[in-house]
């Protein structure tokens, strides 16, 4: 696939900016959204073949916005670019549809490569993420799907 098509959802406007400055000559950025509405409406407007989203937006979280786009049939394949480096959001992602999980602090390194993984159905963890899990106790996470 040349030039995937990419959504952004975050809603810090410097981290917007930092990741379109990073895809941009790899990618093609279709659109940038600041909340889980936004990624809705985007969404069904734009087709993107990926969606870059944050754990924590506005008005509706990227959990929960990745459920409803899941649950309406999007096609997009998601990658959440979050601070949040606990087990527990990890599984709540990947049970909302996600088939990526990157943090901002490994963005540099892991994002295109994140994003070609999961361009061919494969899954993909920054690895950093599995090493700070362990031994933590679980944190609990409203449940997203109701």
């Amino acid at each position: 696939m040349e030039n995937p098509r990419i959504l952004l959802a975050d809603d810090q406007r410097e981290m917007i900016q930092a990741v379109t400055g990073l895809l941009e000559d790899t990618f093609k950025i279709v659109a940038t959204v600041e909340n889980g509405e936004q990624l809705i409406s985007a969404d069904a407007h734009y087709q993107p073949e990926v969606i870059v989203l944050d754990i924590s937006m506005p008005v509706l979280n990227g959990i929960e916005a990745a459920f409803r786009l899941k649950k309406s049939g999007s096609k997009a394949k998601m990658i959440f670019l979050t601070v949040h480096d606990d087990r527990d959001f990890v599984d709540a992602a990947f049970s909302a549809g996600a088939l990526g999980y990157v943090l901002k602090e490994r963005m540099a390194s892991d994002l295109i490569p994140a994003i070609r993984e999961i361009l061919r159905d494969h899954a993909f963890v920054s690895p950093t993420v599995e090493t700070r899990a362990v031994g933590r106790p679980p944190e609990l996470l409203p449940n997203f799907e109701s």
